[in-house]
C-alpha cells in the first residue's frame, strides 16, 4: 500500500513515517516546511534506511497537489498538514481558519477525483472544549474553545457529510491528546521555529539555556496543584496509532473517532518535576496568568482504540522526558 502523507515533515508526521516504512509500507510525503526543516527527510531515511518520495508544497495549491496524485498510485492518506498553535489561533483565527479548512477541502477534492477513499485524519482532543466528565469518551458532548479546535471540528463534519454522501469511504478520524517526546535514535523529535507554544519543547528549551525560565499559565484551576492537567502520551505510541487506524480503514469502509492518549492526566508542575528528576537538570519556571483558550483537565478514555484498533500507549512518563531531551542534547 502506498500512503499520502501531507504535513510529512512535521514533528508527528515525522514520527508516523518512520513507522510506516518499518510495517512496510510506500510512502509519498508532502510539507511546505512552515513549521518544520527539509533535514527531517534525511533524518527519515537514516533511521529507516529507506528512501521516501518528497514534494515540496502547500496542499491547499491544487495544482502542484494533484501533480503528487497523477505521479503517484495513492491508495490511502494520512492528513497533518495545518497550522496548530492553541495560542496562536485566537491572535490570528482568520489565518487558521483558511489555511486548515482550504487545505483539507483541497485534499478532498483532489483524493475524490482521484478516486483515493481511503483517509485517516489527525484531529485533537481540542475539540471537546472544557469536558463535562473525565477521563474523555469519544461520545462527549463537542465544542470548542478556541479558533485551532474549532478548524478540528468543522473538518470533523465535513468528513462525516463526505461519507454520508459516499459511503465507499473509509475514514478514521483520531483525536490526539497531548504528544510529547522523540524517536529513540534522538534524530528526530520536536523542534517548533520560535517560542514553543507547547509545553515540553518550552521545558526543553529551558534546559538548554535558550530560554531563561518556563512561563506557567496559572495556578489556580480546580487541579491537585492548581495547574493544568493534560493527558501527555510518547509520539512514537501515537504514530502507531496511525498504523493500526490505516490497517482498521484498510479493511472496513466507514467513519469513526477515536481517542488517542494514555488515560491519565499529568498536572505542568508534575511534568517540570518529572523533566528535573529524570535529566537531572534545574527547570526554573514563573506563574503567570491564564493563558486564553486553555481549560482546567483533559485526559482520555481510550478503550475504544484499545479494542477497536487492537492499540494501546505503553511508553511510560519517564521514557517521554528522556527521549525529549535527548533529542535537543544530540542537535
Amino acid at each position: 500500500m502506498q500512503v499520502l502523507v501531507t504535513g510529512g515533515t512535521g514533528y508527528i508526521g515525522s514520527h508516523t513515517i518512520v513507522e510506516l516504512l518499518n510495517h512496510g509500507y510506500k510512502v509519498v510525503a508532502v510539507d511546505n516546511f512552515s513549521n518544520s526543516k527539509k533535514e527531517v527527510i534525511d533524518k527519515i531515511e537514516k533511521i529507516t534506511n529507506k528512501k521516501i518520495k518528497f514534494y515540496k508544497l502547500n496542499v491547499c495549491n491544487k495544482r502542484k497537489l494533484e501533480t503528487v496524485f497523477k505521479e503517484n498510485k495513492i491508495d490511502a492518506v494520512i492528513h497533518f498538514a495545518g497550522y496548530k498553535a492553541v495560542g496562536e489561533s485566537v491572535q490570528k483565527p482568520l489565518m487558521y481558519y483558511r489555511n486548515n479548512l482550504d487545505s483539507t477541502l483541497t485534499l478532498l477534492e483532489v483524493m475524490g477525483k482521484y478516486n483515493v477513499k481511503k483517509i485517516v485524519f489527525s484531529s485533537s482532543a481540542t475539540v471537546y472544549g472544557d469536558p463535562e466528565e473525565l477521563p474523555i469518551k469519544e461520545t462527549a458532548r463537542l465544542s470548542t474553545t478556541n479558533p485551532y479546535g474549532s478548524t478540528k471540528l468543522y473538518i470533523e463534519g465535513i468528513l462525516k457529510d463526505l461519507y454520508i454522501s459516499d459511503n465507499e469511504y473509509s475514514i478514521a478520524i483520531l483525536r490526539y491528546f497531548n504528544p510529547v517526546g522523540a524517536h529513540p535514535s534522538g534524530l528526530l523529535g520536536e523542534d517548533p521555529n520560535g517560542i514553543p507554544n507547547n509545553l515540553m519543547p518550552y521545558i526543553v528549551k529551558v534546559a538548554k539555556g535558550e530560554l531563561p525560565q518556563l512561563n506557567v499559565f496559572g495556578n489556580d484551576y480546580d487541579t491537585p496543584d492548581g495547574t493544568g492537567v493534560r493527558d501527555y502520551i510518547h509520539v512514537v505510541d501515537l504514530a502507531l496509532g496511525h498504523i493500526s487506524a490505516l490497517e482498521y480503514i484498510d479493511k472496513n469502509k466507514g467513519i469513526d473517532y477515536y481517542n488517542l492518549g494514555t488515560g491519565k492526566g499529568y498536572s505542568v508542575l508534575e511534568m517540570v518535576e518529572a523533566f528535573s528528576r529524570e535529566n537531572n537538570v534545574k527547570i526554573p519556571y514563573k506563574i503567570g496568568p491564564r493563558r486564553e483558550g486553555d481549560i482546567a483537565s483533559c485526559y482520555a478514555d481510550t478503550s475504544k482504540a484499545n479494542k477497536k484498533l487492537n492499540w494501546k500507549a505503553t511508553r511510560t512518563l519517564s521514557d517521554m522526558v528522556k527521549s525529549a531531551y535527548k533529542y535537543v542534547s544530540k542537535n
